[in-house]
């Protein structure tokens, strides 16, 4: 690939914003560095987990050579087209509802509550743009990572080719990421449509906005896009949104969705979309069988990822795949020894947080497990995850339904927030904690938290997992009054509370009489 090429590397609209960015994350007078003899480790892919990978292996400071590839922008969906600029949005369209929500709280908001929406994207464009250094080619290159701005691909005998390089390698690691899945809908691609990876790109909002996918995204955005001022209806196959969650939080947030003024078309099948000259029509069959359609100005689909496999010509290096994805073990290598993956190329699980983890089990298992010897597994992480509607869905372990499809018998304690006093200062009382734990014990399980703030709550409950803290020792814990996460307090004192047995309480009663 010529230096030339990477002038079409763009992100629209190309302000001094986003040529910032790029300036960073993809600079278009990079000159790729001469390769060295031979790398101890080529990482392709600079997402999170690449990047994790190739800084961790070249910060270590013990002299070895790596290589970072990676074709379009540094940091990946994360920074670019995922969690920051999603983020940065979702909290404009908070203000928004904040200021709708002050009358409940003796505020009297304005009659008309004006939302600059080229305001709050190019918002977002500055402070991605600001933070992008921490990705950058530069930052990495400082840090003794030669990077290669191209396409990768597997060649025989440990090489990858990029553009007119060949890099040598003792191990590899691909961390290629997931792509927005293409929807096969008849006359979509005609009419044009917008994913995570296009949508940020918007300057002027869509007056009418149809979002075909009840999962994360598409409930994060749609509540985000309504609040900020665009007629939304959301599109979902399934009888009920988030249907992955567990199906008390998903009715909280389908609800709110509801009352927010968001139209649901629920167990829908989108047949086509028609384009004419000023607008689009979709098609659908609704849940009761009725055929209608609607007529918006854009369409954002949120319906799912793909693993980015194709063009690495892993047929070449004996690495199984499917459409799934790279096919890796516990310790996340691949069918050949010296490859492995890390991230959504290879994951169920779909988050930064998720890349970062399993990029520290290849570090170590590529580096500093001699002849398998120490090796990490995928399987001992304990996984988080928060799904950033308003409120947010926070969960951690296991559901109910999967422990008991392992055997396990489950108690499950829920709290809702209508009892946490904080809440109810807050107004915040649709929502709750629930965990999840082992029948007759106080091993937790899981837990799930509905809350505006749940992702902050979520991971004591994940250290007490990790450190096998029980129900008891979280009932010991000190939380500070008054605040929401006294309702994890709250729950683990009801399980306390269950250990007090006819006769435990004679036991009590003689003590309190010795006493």
């Amino acid at each position: 690939m010529s230096s030339s090429a990477f002038q079409r590397v763009n992100v629209p609209p190309m302000d001094d914003y986003n040529k910032k960015l790029v300036s960073y994350v993809h600079p278009p007078d990079w000159v790729n560095p001469k390769p060295v003899d031979c790398y101890d480790l080529v990482v392709i892919g600079a997402g999170t987990a690449g990047l994790v990978v190739a800084a961790g292996a070249a910060g270590l400071d013990v002299g070895l050579k790596v290589a970072l590839v990676e074709k379009h922008l540094m940091g990946g969906d994360c920074l670019n087209v995922g969690c920051v600029p999603s983020k940065c949005i979702i909290r404009s369209s908070r203000v928004v509802a904040e200021m709708k929500e002050a009358g409940a709280f003796g505020v009297h908001p304005p009659e008309k509550i004006d939302v600059n929406f080229p305001a709050v994207m190019e918002r977002m464009r500055k402070l991605r743009a600001g933070i992008s250094h921490h990705d950058s080619v530069q930052r990495f290159q400082k840090i003794g990572i030669d990077v290669f701005l191209g396409e990768g691909h597997f060649l025989r005998n440990n090489r990858i080719e990029v553009g007119d390089k060949i890099l040598r390698y003792k191990k590899a690691v691909i961390a290629t990421g997931a792509r927005s899945v293409r929807p096969s809908i008849k006359g979509i691609e005609e009419a044009g449509f917008l994913t995570n990876e296009t949508v940020f790109s918007l300057t002027q909002r869509p007056e009418r906005l149809a979002v075909i996918g009840g999962g994360p995204i598409g409930c994060e955005l749609a509540q985000a896009f309504h609040r900020l001022g665009s007629k939304v209806i959301l599109f979902h196959r399934g009888s009920h949104l988030l249907n992955k969650e567990d199906a008390d939080a998903a009715e909280i947030v389908q609800n709110v969705l509801i009352q927010e003024g968001i139209q649901l078309v629920l167990s829908s099948q989108t047949e086509r979309v028609v384009k004419t000259a000023d607008d689009k029509t979709l098609y659908y069959t609704s849940g009761n069988g009725t055929k209608q359609s609607v007529t918006v100005d854009e369409i954002l689909v949120g319906a799912g990822r793909a693993p980015n496999v194709e063009g690495l010509n892993l047929d070449a290096v004996g690495v199984d795949y499917d459409r799934k994805g790279v096919k890796v073990n516990d310790y996340l290598q691949t069918t050949n020894p010296k490859i492995y993956a890390a991230g959504d190329i290879c994951m169920k699980w779909k988050f930064t947080h998720a890349a970062d983890a399993a990029a520290r089990i290849v570090i170590k298992n590529t580096l500093f497990s001699p002849f398998g010897l120490g090796r990490s597994k995928l399987s001992s992480l304990v996984m988080p995850w928060v799904t950033y509607t308003d409120p947010e869905i926070a969960h951690v372990g296991m559901y109910e339904h999967e422990a008991q499809e392992k055997g396990i018998e489950v108690s499950t304690i829920k709290i809702p927030f209508s009892g946490v006093d904080r809440a109810i200062a807050d107004g915040e009382e649709d929502g709750f904690v629930k965990i999840y734990h082992q029948k007759g014990s106080d091993t937790i399980l899981g837990a799930t938290i509905v809350a505006r703030h749940a992702g902050e709550m979520i991971s004591e409950v994940t250290t007490a997992i990790v450190n096998k803290v029980g129900l008891s020792g979280l009932s010991g814990v000190i939380h500070p009054y008054p605040t929401q996460a006294e309702g994890i307090k709250k729950a683990a004192d009801a399980y306390r509370r269950t250990l007090l047995t006819p006769t435990s309480k004679k036991i009590l009663g003689l003590l309190t009489k010795l006493s």
